[in-house]
């Protein structure tokens, strides 16, 4: 009983609790592969990052023309690296969508280069999905910006009004409530408008569809995901910001120890400290990259459970074997599509679904 087989757990509905929680044990499980997935990506960040920091700390004291030049061209190159590698970041997350819903389906071991695979299968169309998604984030952000903004000019209007006639009290407890109300709404609406393309690459590269048809998808399966997705983003952000902690005090303690340097007055950090201190948010990010991989392909399995019965084809699929392939139309998508990636599908022999040792 205490050694109980994945298997032995069923594929349901998943609260905010259980997904960051399954995501969390299966992040335990493969933690190393995950790393290697996910470090790349980070790498070509961080060195962008150490490339800006020595371009930005030089080209401001230089006094030489060719050495200006220089540092200005290694600038643009960093920016292009750091924009580069965060793309590159979103691009293997969603080739990692599909081995991650393997494994989680039928137990298929999860591998860096089946991710890689999948990337270069469909890079082009990870490309774009990538843009429509980073498009899309930046609308969602500016409707609830501005969503919020109305509301805090009316609130801004009534505290004022407040602060003259009425007492003090009922000016903060209007102002407080207020901004809570506020805050709650941006939150709302981002995640709301965010969420309907949350499920793109897995779309993608689970049920080979085009770029648009994805998105289409995507849109219709995001339905009522809202709090979930939420806790997931705040809890990544908060383990993230720990991670980040985890690193930065000792760092900050060492150089203030021994060499005098305060963290807050960075015209004055020497460039080795600049350098390691630009280095330690992509270090973060790998550590916890991984999280948000496993906590998004958990979420688009579940939706799918959700709404089209999913655990019930897969439960044939495992008992039965594959569909046969027929010219036959349907609302709903297949469970694996295994044209687009050419990749081997098989069902592991005990059928495990979701399940975790």
């Amino acid at each position: 009983m205490a050694t109980a087989s994945a298997n032995d757990l069923h594929l349901v509905p998943l609260g905010a609790g259980d997904l960051i929680d399954r995501a969390v044990r299966l992040y335990r499980r493969h933690l190393f592969t995950l790393m290697r997935i996910a470090a790349p990506p980070v790498l070509v960040t961080a060195i962008g990052g150490v490339c800006w920091t020595i371009g930005w700390r030089r080209v401001v004291s230089t006094p030489d023309t060719a050495a200006l030049v220089f540092y200005v061209l290694l600038i643009c190159v960093a920016s292009g690296l750091i924009i580069g590698g965060h793309i590159f970041s979103l691009l293997v997350m969603g080739g990692a969508s599909r081995n991650l819903v393997t494994h989680l389906l039928w137990n298929e071991p999860v591998l860096a280069r089946t991710t890689y695979a999948a990337v270069r299968s469909r890079f082009w169309s990870l490309l774009g999905a990538t843009i429509l998604v980073v498009m899309w984030l930046g609308l969602s952000m500016m409707v609830a910006y501005f969503a919020s903004s109305v509301l805090a000019v009316f609130l801004i209007f009534i505290l004022g009004f407040l602060a003259t006639w009425g007492p003090l009290w009922l000016t903060i407890v209007v102002g407080v409530i207020g901004a809570t109300a506020a805050t709650a709404i941006f939150l709302w609406l981002f995640f709301f408008m965010a969420g309907k393309v949350a499920y793109v690459p897995q779309v993608l590269l689970v049920e080979g569809k085009r770029v648009f048809e994805s998105v289409s998808r995507s849109f219709s399966l995001a339905k009522g995901n809202v709090r979930r997705l939420m806790a997931m983003t705040f809890f990544i952000t908060f383990a993230t910001y720990s991670a980040l902690m985890i690193l930065v005090v000792p760092l900050g303690f060492y150089g203030w120890l021994v060499y005098g340097i305060l963290p807050w007055n960075t015209p004055q950090w020497p460039t080795w400290y600049a350098i390691a201190y630009s280095v330690i948010e992509p270090l973060s990010s790998v550590l916890l990259a991984p999280v948000w991989m496993l906590g998004m392909s958990l979420l688009y399995v579940d939706e799918r459970v959700r709404h089209e019965g999913y655990d019930i084809e897969l439960m044939a699929s495992q008992r039965l074997g594959a569909m046969p392939q027929l010219n036959v139309a349907s609302p709903f998508a297949p469970a694996i599509s295994a044209a687009p990636n050419r990749l081997p599908l098989r069902p592991g022999p005990t059928g495990s679904v979701l399940g975790l040792r």
